[in-house]
């Protein structure tokens, strides 16, 4: 049979099974999520602050958190090894060797807090309590002297973080009001 015949079969037979297996409400594959499974999901934090939950976390707790959570996979400080480099690489962006990390590459703070609280660490994703983000996004800020060491930030202080690279990307969304 050629490939061409072989598809119109697929396609008619598509065509004459499928309406069969779907009720008329459609394939009955799921239902509707509930007001609290939506809010569960719906974590993301906008570059402005936008979205980011209660809750506060010092260099000091984040050193913590950050030796039983990432160091495993990110090294001590950050510095890599088996999995990325996560601190460094200031000045490195317009070499012929650039190192991209929060502290060098990401424009925003609250970037690299959204990224933590939804996916480290990687073998249990979003296990880690709000205050434990913020401890840990704190801890990796300072070991680049982007916070002081004995700052604590929630809320309020994160949005406010001023990142190296800030200005090296082109907006082309609107800024959006508060």
């Amino acid at each position: 049979m050629s490939m061409s015949k072989f598809v119109s079969f697929l396609a008619a037979v598509a065509i004459c099974v499928l309406p069969s297996l779907c009720n008329a409400q459609g394939p009955n594959l799921g239902r509707p999520l509930t007001p609290e499974e939506i809010q569960k999901v719906d974590i993301t934090v906008s570059t402005d602050g936008r979205g980011l939950p209660p809750g506060s976390g010092s260099v000091l707790a984040g050193a913590t958190v950050y030796a039983k959570n990432c160091q495993a996979c990110h090294g001590a400080q950050g510095a890599g090894k088996p999995q990325d480099q996560l601190t460094g690489g200031l000045g490195t962006l317009a070499t012929s060797k650039p190192v991209k990390t929060a502290a060098s590459y990401w424009p925003t703070a609250t970037t690299l807090f959204d990224y933590i609280r939804r996916a480290m660490p990687i073998t249990s994703p979003q296990s880690l309590t709000n205050d434990e983000v913020y401890a840990v996004t704190a801890y990796l800020l300072s070991i680049d002297g982007i916070v002081p060491a004995d700052v604590t930030l929630d809320a309020k202080s994160l949005p406010r973080v001023k990142m190296p690279n800030r200005d090296g990307f082109v907006r082309w969304w609107p800024k959006l009001a508060r």
